[in-house]
């Protein structure tokens, strides 16, 4: 078969139409992509797509660390590295239309790889002076740690740099930036999270939870990227344990009905993101967006929804690093109505 009827049958049957090297499919269900650094994307914006979905379909991709997969063995720096948190996608998804929600099922993810890696940058972190919060000392040096990853325990293993000592930690896989394009023409930098997701660095994006997020434009325009093997909460020094990532997602539409926010939901909580400076306005947009969904879903008044929360409501900083900082609210589907 030439490659132009091998391409054709591929569109009709998968309907797949990629703009970039690297899109297939395996089956009438399933797109699979191929993320390089040489197709990667640095900024959340609208943009050709990569390959088409359709409601219901899988996204069997990978991701690139956030640092490329340039930082390898001991010696490498960030000098080496393009750009921060490359980005697999965008994904247009067929029938996404602005005032619709994309819903992202998070199927299963894979660490890509045997090794992670830990960095702590200049002018980086939240205990580090940065050129908006202002110190007359110097910056913190740029320190580098590699983490082993055992697959078959599940843990990667902390060397400290400056004593013998070691830990295992386990596994939580992640995807610390996933979200769409943002609204009216704007193009947000990798390392943002905003309405539009992004580089929330929410470890509720993992295997099991589902994902809401706005669509702004045609298509919904999915990216995601910034694979994490394990974070602390905060992600205070700037990174987690960066990992390349393998994902497989399901998208889904929710057809005339919006999301002001990044939500995730799983069979025993629902969780709304909150995200914005100073950290309390990120905890009111969080908090409000779950008595509002609380309201809309489950039949309870605002008040009744925000003095529930009052009482069983739980807060989980994300991450206090990025430019906006990133809240997950949630509550156990146990204290709620039947949904209606």
């Amino acid at each position: 078969m030439s490659f132009r009827a091998l391409c054709a049958t591929m569109l009709f049957c998968f309907a797949i139409m990629p703009t970039q090297s690297g899109a297939q499919s395996t089956d009438p269900q399933t797109v699979t992509y191929r993320a390089t650094i040489d197709n990667v994307k640095y900024v959340y914006a609208t943009a050709p797509p990569v390959a088409h979905l359709k409601p219901t379909n899988i996204l069997d991709a990978n991701s690139l660390d956030c640092f490329g997969n340039a930082i390898k063995k001991p010696g490498d720096t960030t000098a080496l590295v393009k750009g921060d948190n490359p980005l697999t996608g965008p994904f247009y998804v067929d029938g996404a239309e602005p005032g619709d929600t994309l819903v992202v099922k998070v199927l299963d993810l894979k660490v890509d790889g045997d090794q992670g890696v830990g960095e702590l940058g200049a002018y980086f972190g939240a205990l580090n002076g940065t050129r908006y919060t202002a110190m007359l000392h110097p910056a913190l040096p740029e320190k580098i740690w590699f983490y082993p990853i055992d697959h078959a325990s599940n843990t990667a293993t902390f060397q400290a740099l400056d004593s013998g000592f070691k830990v295992k930690i386990p596994l939580h896989p992640f995807l610390g930036c996933i979200g769409v394009a943002p609204a009216n023409g704007e193009a947000r930098s990798s390392i943002v999270p905003a309405e539009f997701g992004g580089n929330m660095d929410a470890s509720e994006a993992s295997a099991g939870n589902t994902i809401y997020f706005p669509v702004n434009v045609p298509g919904g325009l999915l990216y995601f990227g910034d694979g994490h093997a394990a974070m602390g909460d905060g992600e205070i020094a700037g990174s987690a344990i960066e990992v390349p990532m393998h994902a497989r997602l399901q998208v889904d539409l929710i057809k005339g009905k919006a999301t002001g926010w990044p939500r995730f939901e799983n069979d025993n909580e629902i969780m709304a993101a909150g995200i914005y400076r100073p950290v309390d306005d990120a905890l009111r947009i969080a908090y409000t967006e779950l008595v509002a969904w609380i309201h809309a879903d489950y039949g309870l008044s605002e008040i009744d929804a925000y003095e529930l929360l009052s009482k069983v409501g739980k807060v989980h900083m994300a991450e206090m690093v990025d430019p906006n900082y990133v809240v997950i609210a949630s509550v156990d589907k146990k204290y709620l109505p039947p949904k209606k």
